[in-house]
């Protein structure tokens, strides 16, 4: 997979202008693959009347088939043996999880692009630092991406000590807010930055309990917050960002600047990190698409439709082109102002795949055929 290397290499992360034709060549690369090593995908797209050769031009990745992340959240398929992987899983959906393999020179090439993103976003320090993560603390039996990305992203400097919010008791995991609270308070004192990782919306609820009970904090320089993973069943308690952004000033102290956001998903293995305008400009290694929800035909800058995401990043799963239940927009990058030319994807709220009939969906069917 010498162009997916190549692609991983750019040395400007934010350059989709001028990877056009080379993240062209690192898709096909990758489409061949899967079709060639993975007998339900080559079904899939012969089904459709689609094969990797079909890919010529930039204009020909619209066409290839997508999968709904909903699909692998039913069915593990593979393009290489289980050996030969790392394997993560999604956070679930109504008990049901996406397997998703993982090839080690993926891992690789994710790898770069964390660094260069990372750098980008002045994330990497030397100074040692304290963590609260508003997530799952690490156990044997959680193979969930989003606590090995939680953990990752404790990396970033060299971490004193992690304080998890959610701990695992008795086969369950179980929120330790008023620990989370009191650890706050004991590292505030220290001489070194604080750091906090997780879910919004438990990093929301400490914030406010903080707040309600007349807490007030000035942190260390350094001390960030970081955001992912969304607010899942909490969906009914969001705020707005400037909400939250505004709470942590209050609070901690912690300027707007020092708050960063991420996007992904482990069907979609790319870190989409915001801007300083807090936008999620699309990087070199990934492309977005917005379809119409209906037609599923691409809709053009500014509109809301499905969210299409094409990466050629990992070949160990047939997870090149995907669709989420997210609604988004993809703007133009010169809307933005912060001197990222990318276009940034901006998520309005979520939709049930199997509440649309979709070709996607139709995939979802035919593999039900398939001997897995």
């Amino acid at each position: 997979m010498k162009y997916r290397s190549l692609l991983f290499k750019t040395s400007d992360p934010f350059d989709t202008f001028n990877t056009e034709e080379l993240f062209v060549k690192a898709v096909k690369e990758n489409s061949k693959y899967q079709y060639d090593n993975c007998p339900e995908y080559k079904k899939i797209l012969e089904s459709m009347n689609f094969k990797p050769d079909f890919i010529e031009s930039y204009d020909d990745i619209q066409k290839i088939p997508f999968l709904p992340t909903l699909f692998f959240k039913n069915h593990n398929i593979y393009s290489m043996p289980s050996y030969k992987m790392i394997k993560a899983t999604s956070a679930g959906t109504k008990g049901k999880f996406s397997n998703i393999g993982f090839d080690f020179t993926g891992l690789l090439c994710g790898l770069r692009m964390v660094l260069k993103i990372g750098k980008w976003r002045k994330l990497f320090s030397f100074i040692p630092a304290n963590y609260i993560v508003f997530g799952y603390k690490p156990h044997r039996k959680n193979k969930t991406a989003v606590t090995k990305t939680a953990f990752g992203a404790t990396l970033f400097t060299p971490a004193i000590r992690r304080t998890y919010a959610l701990k695992y008791k008795k086969g369950k995991y179980v929120p330790d807010l008023e620990g989370i609270v009191k650890a706050i308070e004991k590292y505030s004192k220290s001489r070194f930055p604080l750091r906090f990782m997780g879910f919004p919306s438990y990093t929301y609820f400490v914030l406010k309990m903080m707040d309600e009970r007349g807490k007030r904090y000035k942190l260390k320089k350094g001390s960030k917050i970081m955001l992912a993973g969304g607010w899942k069943q909490f969906y009914k308690e969001q705020v707005e960002k400037e909400v939250l952004y505004k709470l942590a000033n209050k609070v901690l102290g912690i300027e707007e600047e020092d708050i960063i956001e991420f996007f992904g998903a482990v069907e979609h293995p790319i870190l989409y990190c915001d801007c300083i305008n807090h936008h999620f400009h699309v990087p070199a290694y990934s492309r977005v698409i917005i379809r119409d929800v209906e037609s599923l035909e691409p809709v053009e800058n500014g509109k809301i439709g499905l969210v299409n995401l094409i990466t050629p990043m990992i070949k160990a799963t047939p997870i090149l082109s995907v669709v989420t239940d997210d609604l988004g927009i993809l703007y133009d990058g010169e809307e933005c102002g912060c001197g990222i030319l990318s276009p940034y994807l901006e998520i309005v709220g979520r939709i049930g795949l199997k509440d649309i009939k979709t070709c996607a969906a139709g995939a979802e069917e035919l593999i039900k055929e398939v001997k897995l």
